[in-house]
């Protein structure tokens, strides 16, 4: 997500903040030496995504007694710049992404579990590699775990 120095993304919305530059807590002094972000320089991990349901959300209960929501976003693909495909190029490339996303929180399974295929959603989130057995061993996948989840619009038009 690209944010301008006002704190703002291309969108128009706030950008989040870290706890350390929302300002001093009641327990600063004026004349204490900053204190280093410990988020700066360590890596950051946030996920936006903008696209279609392929389906409707799936409900599951894990061996813990945890029940999660899982659905797929599909994103398209911008075309890359200064590059026309021609019939030359081969079999036409995939235009779009799909990605899986999990909501683990009460509030996130619920809107998740309310859409339908084809609703256009907002996912913010972060990526995650999940490990598992599987029938050949040990597998993993990636997948966005949703921390905010809405509807932009209904369902598109049929067959899209």
């Amino acid at each position: 997500m690209g944010t301008s120095r006002s704190g703002t993304t291309k969108a128009g919305r706030a950008a989040p903040r870290s706890s350390a530059s929302r300002g001093r807590g009641a327990g600063d002094r004026a004349g204490s030496a900053p204190q280093a972000d410990p988020g700066v320089g360590s890596g950051r991990n946030e996920v936006v995504l903008s696209g279609r349901l392929g389906a409707g959300a799936q409900e599951r209960a894990l061996p813990s007694g945890d029940r999660i929501a899982t659905l797929r976003v599909v994103v398209p693909r911008a075309q890359p710049v200064g590059r026309r495909r021609s019939v030359a190029d081969g079999p036409r490339r995939a235009t779009v992404d799909t990605i899986d996303v999990v909501c683990w929180t009460a509030p996130t399974r619920r809107t998740a579990l309310r859409l339908r295929g084809g609703d256009l959603v907002e996912v913010e989130g972060a990526l995650r590699r999940r490990f598992f057995g599987g029938p050949t061993g040990r597998q993993s996948r990636y997948e966005v775990e949703a921390v905010a989840l809405r509807k932009v619009s209904g369902a598109g038009p049929a067959g899209t």
